[in-house]
């Protein structure tokens, strides 16, 4: 792994990492956006298992998006511009013009694709999976103006309950009442990957408001590349595939592929299958 920090434009720093072969040319590098409640690190079995599945010559860079690892914070006015004016670092650093998000990091990657839709960081090749992006009402957005109420009560408990809950409808957890979700939360948020969905959960308020706040039209992204692929996990909730579904019927020529196991999870811990199907789509 080659590690390395980047200056942004408004002060701010991103801490960049990437796996693979050194000095990976651009047209062998893909760039993986990841999503909210997690670190860089987080996906560093994916970008490995990536890295691999590509072959020799190529590389995967991930960065730690504002708020998190080793990144600066989100600055004053943070909004999904600064999102997409912090992908336009990162490519412009590797040169890389293939690009891969992650959930949230979905939402941020076909933000910044569509502007930079005919200019020299157009993307060659692009994917998402369960991209987190509110297409005319396909996420229930409900939940988040009381998970930010709970953390500005000073109750992160019940904030993490109120997430989990809004971020999974429709399973068993979401069936969980409140006040014994939040008591479990107080017990498991300080072990593994629930301690950081904690610590993180301040920085979520703003990137989740920025990315699924207001719905989009499915239009809005009809100038994506053509062959921008939108993979969703068939056992993920349902409302990405009601957003991968509709951004496919908006992209002429964009492909839809439905992971048969695949959960929301799935990236972050390298499936096997699903690995194989991403590095597939950009070597091809």
């Amino acid at each position: 792994m080659e590690e390395r920090t980047l200056e942004t434009a408004d002060g701010g720093w991103l801490a960049l990492y990437s796996y693979g072969t050194a000095g990976a040319p651009p047209q062998r590098r893909v760039l993986v956006v990841g999503g909210a409640f997690v670190t860089a690190l987080i996906y560093r079995p994916f970008a490995m298992a990536l890295a691999a599945g590509l072959g020799e010559a190529w590389a995967v860079d991930v960065y730690d998006r504002r708020g998190r690892g080793q990144s600066s914070e989100q600055p004053p006015g943070y909004s999904m511009a600064t999102e997409i004016a912090d992908v336009r670092t990162v490519l412009r650093a590797t040169g890389g013009r293939h690009i891969f998000g992650h959930s949230l990091g979905g939402s941020v990657v076909l933000n910044a694709a569509g502007e930079f839709a005919g200019t020299e960081l157009e993307a060659a090749k692009l994917a998402v999976y369960d991209a987190a992006v509110n297409i005319e009402g396909s996420i229930d957005t409900s939940w988040l103006s009381g998970f930010e109420e709970a953390l500005n009560a000073g109750r992160p408990d019940v904030a993490m309950a109120r997430a989990k809950k809004g971020l999974a409808p429709g399973s068993a957890l979401a069936r969980v009442p409140e006040p014994v979700l939040a008591a479990l939360m107080a017990v498991v948020s300080r072990t593994g990957v629930n301690r950081l969905f904690r610590e993180l959960m301040p920085t979520a308020v703003g990137e989740l408001k920025a990315a699924i706040e207001e719905p989009l039209s499915a239009a809005d992204f009809a100038g994506l590349p053509a062959g921008t692929c939108f993979m969703v996990g068939a056992k993920s909730p349902d409302y990405y595939k009601v957003t991968a579904a509709r951004l496919h019927a908006a992209v002429p020529g964009s492909e839809l592929k439905l992971s048969p196991k695949g959960v929301h999870a799935s990236v972050p811990a390298a499936v096997r299958e699903l690995v194989t199907d991403i590095a597939a789509y950009f070597k091809a």
